[in-house]
């Protein structure tokens, strides 16, 4: 099946660089997103988020003319959504956009179309979206309703790439698709051939839907596992760090390691998204996510034992006389990503209750995020250690791997990373 124009919806971490990489491959490719800071950015040729080497695809792409961004959908042969699925509520799954998405690019359907569902979704999501899609176009046919026949071909194919290495990942990574048909999966797996070197593994949509959250929430069970081993091995005094060193020298263990909480829009919601479907027979996800949940709260009360720690060492100060600068705000090193952060959450948290000056640092953001802006400095790293009574490292970012040795005898060091 030809793809001549493809439309990619929504254009942030994982939509444009999908977009890159199928207008490299000399495909007409139009964005659409309702930013329209992140559309004039596009089409300038530059980029609103921070992934090595994108920059450089985008601008190659715009400047080529095989990609442009816009904020309304536009005719396509192919329909890629890529947009988020938050929560609302009690971890409940918020389809509010997968839903706006698939009512926009419903009027310029045609016959022969492929719509497929990228958003990390609950399973029952790619069959939701379908639905939407009928409702608005009942001129069309749909695979729910009329099966191979249909004049529209609907999937599912989730990504799995890691920030940082996106653009490799989505060219070498295996992708799994899930069709509502074995001719929408067929349709779908031609169009990823165009730019997927590794294998296109081919299932059914909810399948598919099923396997995305499967896969973060073993790492989420294993992150909760090192995570809860950190607040055992605190509370008998042993170095986590070195047990973890040592149990992983036997042949079969592979323990993870510990940090301030779980983050960004995958590993630290999927399992919700379980939990929400099949709240009875979840337990052991549901228990890793409360665990991971919950480490943020711990290690705010190591900040608290580490003020007064300080304040026992000068006498001479108050708490408002102290100084904390939070080293890192992103969900993971390297990164501008702060989507459910557990750094920003515990930086926001030790606002909240200490009287004393904050200060933050996050060398991969320009500027702070709007539950910041005003409260805290957002400071180089050698204006921070300078101005900081205590030094808390939430992010192992490259630019902090010596920092400790910079901070001084009369300085607290608290570092959650190692």
């Amino acid at each position: 099946m030809p793809f001549q124009t493809i439309s990619v919806i929504g254009l942030g971490y994982i939509g444009l660089p999908t977009a890159a990489v199928f207008a490299s491959r000399k495909k007409r490719v139009i964005g659409v997103d309702v930013n329209q800071n992140a559309v004039d950015t596009i089409n300038r040729g530059e980029i609103h988020i921070v992934e090595p080497d994108l920059d450089m695809v985008v601008n190659a792409a715009v400047t080529e003319g095989y990609l442009r961004a816009t904020t309304k959908p536009e005719p396509a042969d192919a329909f890629l959504v890529a947009v988020p699925t938050p929560f609302k509520g009690d971890h409940e799954p918020d389809l509010g956009y997968i839903e706006s998405a698939s009512k926009a690019i419903a009027p310029v359907l045609k016959k022969g179309d492929l719509v497929i569902l990228e958003s990390t979704s609950p399973v029952g999501a790619t069959e939701q979206m379908a639905a939407w899609l009928a409702e608005a176009r009942p001129d069309l046919t749909f695979p729910q309703s009329h099966g191979e026949d249909s004049d529209i071909r609907i999937a599912h194919c989730p990504e799995r790439v890691l920030p940082g290495h996106v653009l490799r990942e989505l060219v070498q990574n295996d992708r799994v698709i899930g069709g509502m048909t074995p001719k929408c999966s067929e349709a779908a797996a031609s169009l990823y051939k165009i730019f997927v070197q590794g294998e296109c593994v081919i299932t059914n949509a909810r399948t598919a839907e099923m396997c995305k959250l499967t896969e973060n929430s073993f790492r989420d069970v294993n992150i909760a596992f090192a995570n809860e081993l950190s607040m055992i091995c605190d509370k008998l005094d042993i170095n986590v760090w070195e047990l973890i060193r040592l149990a992983n020298r036997h042949p079969r263990v592979n323990i993870l390691q510990p940090g301030p909480g779980v983050g960004g829009h995958c590993i630290a919601v999927d399992p919700w998204f379980i939990v929400s479907k099949t709240p009875e027979e979840a337990r052991l996800i549901r228990t890793a996510r409360e665990v991971n949940d919950s480490k943020p709260e711990w290690v705010l009360n190591k900040v608290k034992l580490a003020v007064a720690e300080f304040l026992q060492a000068n006498p001479d100060k108050t708490a408002k006389d102290v100084t904390i600068a939070c080293f890192g705000l992103a969900f993971k090193p390297d990164i501008d990503d702060l989507r459910e952060s557990p750094a920003l959450n515990i930086t926001l948290q030790i606002l909240n209750n200490f009287s004393g000056n904050i200060i933050t640092v996050e060398p991969n953001i320009k500027q702070l995020p709007e539950c910041l802006i005003r409260k805290v400095q957002l400071q180089t790293p050698q204006e921070a250690i300078k101005k900081s009574n205590i030094v808390v490292v939430l992010v192992d970012h490259k630019e902090f791997k010596n920092l400790k040795h910079s901070v001084s005898c009369d300085q607290v060091f608290l570092s959650v990373k190692g």
